[in-house]
């Protein structure tokens, strides 16, 4: 059997940036998936009045089709939620607005579905959006799009045995080491096991599933993951825990460690959040998913901020390759709602009024999209179009060399 090469801290830099290009060069919309910079860049060259300028309330900070889909809470529970929160600021709303709208353009040329489609969808993208905003005691859901509903029903029927098929190895599980999970060095497991034996991280791991507090939790296996384009590059790690109940029974978790870093997205002036990366993030995430939010801890890990979370065999991503024209407008529409919901629930019903208002002037009342996001998104899918040309350029040539 051949030896599985691993790499040590400071070789896998390279690694991860070649992954990296490599992801963001597959497709259009995986490259603006991967390019949260660039659209700040953009906006950060915007004259002051070009957007509308919503309440400041926490918003994602990278709102795409990738981050949107079925999370469980810590019953069990399931709703399609904001399921990555690296970029959450307190912001203006509207960044989610438009970012939602370059990912849901991208897709559709993705499609090959025409011009008039995209002109709908935005249109769609508003309506749903400030139906979200009414509250809990606002607007019904709407009809979940097809993609929704199937990821869900995946979602609902998933327990421990799937997670475990996909990331696990062995009778006794382990974590595979091979292309997606690295070894570990001496350094990195003597500060996961100090880590594991906390006892916030240990109320963090029982918290789930109801599982007794007097249960034994011990760090089993540990790998550095390499996921994700946003993450490449900073700590990420893949960690086995063995929970011991009372009655002797033993189970499992999964529990995912993600550096924390800056975020790109800008804050509101004088916005009230935490300093700590790792604390912004857990507090953006219990205010736009709960979900989420609940079950993930900020914690120092080799004096870097690090967000832990156990992950839920229900978490999956909404991955849509194809749209057809119904359902890409469905979709718009539903997914705008699911955020509008999550900026919706942090305003008191005089603020959500008044930015639904806002965002809905000059457009009889969601029949249009305003100037403001059409030609924003307009621009921003010209740039990023432009960006991905080149980005596969320098690739092809990177490769042929």
């Amino acid at each position: 059997m051949a030896e599985i090469r691993g790499f040590g801290p400071d070789e896998r830099a390279a690694v991860l940036e070649r992954q990296r290009t490599r992801k963001m060069a597959r497709s259009a919309h995986a490259y603006v998936r991967g390019s949260t910079v660039k659209f700040y860049e953009w906006l950060d060259g915007l004259a002051r009045g070009t957007l509308p300028e919503g309440p400041p309330v926490w918003i994602c900070g990278d709102c795409h089709l990738g981050n949107l889909g079925p999370l469980a809470d810590a019953e069990g529970q399931i709703d399609i939620q904001i399921r990555d929160l690296d970029q959450t600021v307190v912001g203006n709303p509207a960044h989610d607005l438009i970012r939602l709208g370059l990912s849901l353009a991208s897709a559709a040329r993705g499609s090959d579905l025409p011009g008039i489609v995209t002109a709908r969808m935005l249109e769609e993208m508003l309506s749903g959006y400030a139906s979200g905003l009414s509250g809990p005691g606002g607007n019904a859901a709407p009809p979940e799009p097809d993609a929704v509903r199937t990821v869900r029903r995946r979602a609902l029927g998933r327990r421990w045995k799937h997670l475990a098929r996909e990331r696990l190895k062995d009778v006794e599980p382990s974590i595979p080491l091979g292309r997606k999970f690295w070894a570990l060095d001496g350094a990195e497991r003597a500060a996961l096991d100090a880590l594991f034996r906390e006892e916030a991280v240990r109320r963090l791991v029982l918290k789930l599933n109801r599982r007794a507090a007097e249960s034994e939790v011990r760090l089993v296996d540990a790998a550095y993951w390499m996921k994700g384009c946003s993450s490449l590059g900073f700590l990420r790690y893949a960690t086995l825990v063995r929970i011991v109940e009372p009655d002797g029974r033993r189970t499992f978790a999964l529990v995912d460690l993600k550096e924390a870093v800056p975020s790109a997205a800008p804050a509101a002036p004088d916005a009230d959040m935490p300093q700590d990366p790792a604390e912004r993030v857990v507090a953006g995430a219990r205010a736009l998913a709960p979900n989420l939010g609940e079950r993930m801890l900020s914690v120092r890990l080799l004096d870097k901020p690090v967000v832990m979370r156990e992950l839920a065999p229900q978490d999956l991503k909404l991955d849509v390759d194809q749209f057809s024209r119904e359902e890409a407008v469905r979709a718009a529409h539903y997914l705008a709602f699911v955020v509008g919901k999550a900026h919706g629930r942090q305003l008191d019903a005089e603020t959500a009024a008044s930015w639904r208002a806002e965002i809905l002037r000059d457009t009889d009342d969601g029949a249009q999209a305003p100037t403001w996001l059409w030609s924003s998104v307009v621009e921003l899918a010209g740039l990023h179009e432009t960006g991905y040309l080149r980005h596969c350029r320098r690739y092809a040539l990177r490769e042929a060399a």
